[in-house]
């Protein structure tokens, strides 16, 4: 297939060479940025385009890989440019394909394709897409053509309806965005304790790094630690004594949480009496 791209950021450039690099013929790049696509052609060894018309006209599956809230403009500006028989996608973790208006109308068909990952490299990122577990959402009708195209790259698929987009996206920001959110949470902890902003940071670095790295390798169950796995009751009382607001909240309901893992790896164990001071 024929594969182009209008937008050239991160997403779009580093999808490009992540197909490219798996044989998949990239036609170009269009951008509101011409130095943007022409950089992302120049990755990709493709070409750049300088109208919608030229990327619209030599591919046949084009990816509007563009910021979410311009994604349906973008389809707006092409769909009455020849897109019949054509393939379009967009990138976006919460959108559904029908951000495509009317698309059937046109006789192309739309799809939403997401990576879960975080791309945060225009010119590195392509190397982590082989982790990555693919998301398609969108027309039946050549979504075998989709799957294969990612198949070969040797990806995992999994199909979404579109009404489980938002409950998908929400996942990831909790994986990833959120988690940041709590250490940076527990760095102002240690900050109200005594610890110099740079060295709270710092410190909870072995913490965070390590934990994930144990979770990778064997499994969240696995890698559980600490009061609420090993059943202790007063610590977790102490804690929820100490914190106050919305820091006792966040301890509270992630430590419900983190019980229905503790049952996972001691499945013998009688959680129900910690559960019950969470819950209060």
């Amino acid at each position: 297939m024929d594969i182009g791209f209008i937008g050239a950021g991160k997403v779009g450039t580093s999808l490009g060479r992540y197909l490219k690099q798996h044989r998949q013929h990239i036609t170009g790049y269009y951008s509101r940025n011409p130095l943007s696509a022409k950089e992302a052609a120049e990755f990709t060894g493709s070409k750049y385009f300088s109208t919608l018309n030229e990327a619209v006209g030599e591919s046949e599956v084009l990816f509007l890989t563009v910021p979410d809230g311009q994604i349906g403009s973008v389809w707006t500006q092409i769909q009455d440019l020849p897109v019949a028989g054509k393939i379009i996608c967009h990138c976006s973790g919460l959108l559904s394909s029908a951000v495509f208006s009317e698309i059937s109308q046109k006789g192309a068909f739309g799809y939403s394709i997401h990576p879960l990952l975080a791309v945060s490299q225009k010119f590195q990122s392509d190397q982590s897409l082989s982790q990555a577990v693919f998301t398609v959402e969108g027309a039946q009708e050549k979504r075998a053509q989709i799957l294969r195209l990612l198949k070969v790259c040797g990806n995992p698929v999994v199909l979404l309806d579109a009404g489980a987009k938002e409950k998908y996206h929400a996942a990831a920001v909790m994986a990833s965005n959120l988690v940041l959110a709590l250490n940076y949470g527990a760095q102002k902890l240690l900050t109200e304790c005594g610890f110099a902003p740079e060295l709270a940071a710092k410190s909870l670095t072995p913490l965070f790094l390590g934990n994930a790295q144990t979770a990778a390798d064997k499994g969240l169950a696995a890698a559980l630690t600490g009061p609420v796995e090993r059943l202790d009751l007063m610590t977790v009382s102490h804690h929820l004594s100490a914190l106050e607001g919305a820091d006792r909240e966040i301890y509270r309901l992630l430590s419900l949480y983190a019980v229905e893992l503790a049952r996972q790896k001691h499945p013998q164990r009688n959680y129900e009496e910690l559960k019950g001071r969470l819950e209060q």
